[in-house]
């Protein structure tokens, strides 16, 4: 069974068509914040039954262990963890109650995102452009990123929807908080890159943000790890605030996806909601559904929000008690989770090349997560062809050019980043097929293959 395991694997894998990272925000550290940046501390609910605000850490362990979710979003304002002293130490009362939220979330084994909640403002100051400064700015995200540097499965948000910002500006001090992150200790952990007009999908690229946010790089000068993060909500003006949904939002992700496409970059969509009216049920299912399908560069979705917010709230995502268990809504239920557990699979075949004249001909493919593959040398245009929008087709074999008597044979290799799937570190390999079949034994051959892997797995 393993010899046809690697044989299969040789020739084939399958792909899950979905990001890797599903969750939900777990919200009320940022409850009182407006667009001004100002965040009045008596507002805040941090979202744990002790601290006076949601049972964040039962919707976490409900959120993982019945909808197997692995990523949750803790939004927190900066004036909250300085105790409203801009450029201090931060406060060790308030970080500590923020912290017992986190490891709330780090308790189920799921990625926990911080997220400042400031609209990359201090009281209506803009940082590093008339407001706090850069240095103040790194001050904070310094103390977090030590705090925080030797978990794995911290994610770093550096900012809630940036808005009305010089965004070559903005990239500069963002990359002075990269760094500063890197180097207190933080080396692997994903950092997500927020882009002006609060980092809209609809305007990422044409506000020239993800241009912008795509030259930060590690002190290294890698990228490992540096996603573009992307929020997006379905009505009228983008805000989050009106019941009915306009719009399924797939131009504008079509959008991004063909940036991050073109220069070989990913992104985590970390914060899109709608409510449960109808326009809504069907516009949200189809935008996580499109997300989803297009997981080659889109790794995460995180829709907002539970936590601290009740059931009654607009964009509710907050689970009601029946029984001794949690449920989800009819939102939460059909167009996060649905969307997510049954998106397709695609087999994707290694191409058989052509030989369209003497000698055998090599063809490579290569992929990343989540497998997106490119044509190799020798291959026609008719290999390795997969439809992203739907993600419901298997690749082609070549045609002409083949003899009947040629040979086949394989080379493959692997690469496990970690153990387990994270955003910084995707499975990675490559695959060889030397020398050619006849299309009708090679696609024979490929189908008995799939069905041989099928079997044993």
């Amino acid at each position: 069974m393993a010899l046809l395991f690697l044989l299969s694997f040789w020739l084939l894998s399958v792909v899950r068509a979905k990001v890797q990272f599903l969750g939900v925000a777990i919200a009320g550290g940022d409850f009182g914040c407006e667009i001004d940046g100002s965040c009045p501390t008596s507002s805040t609910q941090l979202p744990l039954k002790g601290l006076g605000g949601g049972d964040g850490a039962a919707q976490m362990n409900h959120f993982v262990k019945d909808d197997q979710m692995n990523m949750f979003r803790i939004p927190i304002s900066w004036q909250f963890l300085a105790n409203n002293k801009l450029g201090a130490t931060l406060d060790s009362n308030s970080l500590s109650k923020y912290d017992q939220v986190m490891q709330a979330c780090f308790a189920t084994g799921a990625y926990c995102m911080i997220d400042i909640h400031n609209f990359a403002r201090w009281n209506g100051g803009i940082i590093g452009q008339g407001g706090p400064t850069d240095e103040q700015f790194v001050g904070l995200w310094t103390q977090l990123a030590t705090k925080y540097a030797a978990n794995p499965k911290v994610v770093f948000g550096l900012m809630n929807e940036p808005h009305d910002l010089d965004i070559n500006i903005w990239a500069e001090t963002c990359q002075k908080v990269v760094t500063a992150i890197r180097n207190a200790g933080a080396k692997s952990q994903t950092i997500l890159l927020p882009g002006t007009n609060f980092d809209s999908a609809a305007t990422l690229v044409s506000s020239g943000s993800a241009e912008a946010l795509i030259a930060i790089t590690n002190p290294d000068g890698s990228t490992d790890g540096l996603l573009l993060d992307i929020h997006k909500y379905l009505d009228v003006d983008n805000s989050g605030t009106h019941s009915e949904c306009v719009t399924d939002n797939t131009a504008a992700f079509a959008t991004v996806a063909g940036f991050l496409r073109e220069n070989g970059r990913q992104g985590l969509v970390s914060e899109t909601g709608a409510s449960s009216a109808a326009s809504c049920m069907t516009t949200f299912c189809a935008q996580n559904a499109f997300i989803n399908a297009n997981s080659d560069v889109f790794v995460g979705l995180v829709a907002w929000a539970a936590g601290s917010f009740s059931s009654s709230y607009l964009l509710s995502l907050t689970p009601t008690k029946q029984g001794d268990r949690l449920v989800n809504n009819a939102l939460a239920a059909q167009c996060v989770v649905k969307t997510w557990l049954e998106a397709k699979e695609v087999v994707v075949v290694a191409p058989l090349p052509s030989t369209a004249g003497s000698g055998s001909a090599a063809a490579e493919t290569t992929f990343s997560a989540p497998f997106r593959p490119t044509i190799g040398t020798g291959v026609s245009s008719e290999s390795t062809t997969m439809t992203t929008g739907s993600v419901s087709s298997a690749t082609l074999l070549p045609s002409g050019g083949v003899t009947s008597n040629s040979t086949l044979t394989a080379s493959a290799s692997t690469s496990m980043g970690s153990a387990e799937p994270s955003p910084s570190q995707p499975i990675s390999g490559s695959w060889a097929v030397t020398a050619s079949t006849p299309k009708s034994v090679g696609a024979v051959l490929s189908v008995i293959l799939v069905l041989l892997y099928m079997y044993s797995i």
